[in-house]
């Protein structure tokens, strides 16, 4: 039998993988099944160029269409597999067609978290599917309910507020991105999203989204309201772990793998946002759910089942674009004992790091590229030494 290896997922973990089993010399089949309908692209631009209708789309895409034939990649698009065979090692794919493998990777994503209800006016943003649909019923309304201040409510927040869009946005937590730096920093984008007219509210607990004759009705627990044509549920992402579940494979809040992408079943992997690998810094396992680790993670899932060693686990890191203003983070702040600012966010040009035991943990920056850059290396260094506690 011809070996083959299939990746189910063709984002940016999943495409990545392919690229780099070839640059790595396999020359098996290498087959690639994609859900989405187009060829793979680059999903961070799903929330600013993509939205902002600013990208042409060449420039929006993973590769060029020629570079996945030149590979000898065989790339399924609008196709997904729908169940896994594990003591045959075959897949049913959604075409019907059964493929053997000798060992598969599963890059299957992530989906956006709802809210309880069915709002018809209620939207989510992960591919590029939800663009138009969004940007119309944005532009329709004239204004736009965000619940969540997160990653993508705020980049949405921005981009749409740049068009002219009115734009409220609820959070649970007590600042803007407070899942990825500090107060500090989550304060700055506050007032930058009010100096273009967003308002940000903080502590919300949501009791009910409704319909209403003219749109969406928010209630928080508290008795406050807010409404607007339409809402944007930007709540975070759950992983794709039904395939892996129904195939026996081990999963909690992702598909459990080790160090190597190995899940519980031998011959298959994962990884991307639906894997957690196991993270011997912390003696657990940790899903990450930025592009540049999923990037990483189908890189290094493809050696590791090429038989090749693959780098260690390195610090989670992304950046985030609003209002041309960009901001790099890498590491964790929840584990931090000191955090340290140093220089202006009137500028801005500002470089903060977090320290536990003395130790890096993490790190974030406006206008200070090369000392991001400095900054990440230490804390990968004190993570690959394993001395004290690592993010």
């Amino acid at each position: 039998m011809t070996a083959r290896i299939v990746i189910a997922g063709a984002g940016v973990a999943g495409a990545t993988a392919a690229k780099t089993l070839r640059r790595e010399g396999y020359s098996g089949e290498v087959v690639l099944v994609g859900a989405e309908s187009g060829l793979p692209y680059r999903r961070p631009m799903v929330s600013k160029e993509i939205l902002a209708a600013t990208a042409a789309e060449p420039r929006t895409l993973l590769e060029s269409a020629d570079t996945w034939p030149a590979l000898d990649i065989d790339l399924r698009t609008d196709t997904s597999v729908e169940a896994i065979e594990p003591d045959a090692a075959k897949v049913r794919l959604s075409d019907g067609t059964m493929l053997g493998y000798d060992r598969l990777l599963l890059a299957t994503g992530a989906r956006p978290r709802r809210l309880p209800g069915t709002a018809r006016n209620m939207h989510t943003l992960r591919g590029v599917a939800d663009v138009n649909p969004l940007r119309a019923a944005a532009f329709d309304g004239g204004s736009l309910l965000i619940v969540g201040a997160g990653l993508i409510g705020c980049e949405v927040a921005a981009t749409l507020a740049g068009l002219g869009v009115r734009v409220t946005v609820l959070h649970a937590g007590p600042t803007p991105l407070d899942r990825v730096v500090p107060a500090v920093v989550g304060e700055y984008y506050r007032r930058l999203h009010a100096d273009h007219g967003v308002r940000i509210h903080t502590d919300v607990l949501l009791d009910r989204l409704d319909d209403t004759d003219t749109g969406v009705l928010a209630t928080a627990a508290d008795g406050r309201t807010w409404s607007a044509p339409t809402a944007l549920i930007a709540i975070g992402a759950t992983p794709n772990t039904d395939l892996a579940a129904a195939a026996g494979l081990a999963v909690a809040d992702g598909i459990l793998v080790d160090d190597r992408h190995r899940t519980s079943v031998p011959g298959i992997y994962a990884a991307g946002d639906a894997a957690a690998r196991f993270d011997p810094a912390l003696g657990t396992h940790r899903r990450e759910e930025h592009w540049n680790s999923a990037q990483s993670q189908g890189a290094a899932a493809a050696k590791a089942m090429l038989g090749v060693d693959p780098p260690p686990l390195e610090a989670a890191w992304g950046w985030s674009t609003q209002y041309g203003v960009n901001l790099q983070f890498a590491g964790r702040f929840d584990r931090a004992e000191e955090i340290v600012v140093d220089g202006s966010f009137a500028t801005p040009s500002v470089l903060i790091q977090a320290t536990c035991a003395d130790r890096p943990v993490g790190v974030a920056a406006i206008g200070r590229a090369a000392e991001f850059r400095s900054a990440r290396a230490r804390i990968a260094a004190e993570r690959e030494s394993g001395m004290g506690t690592s993010p």
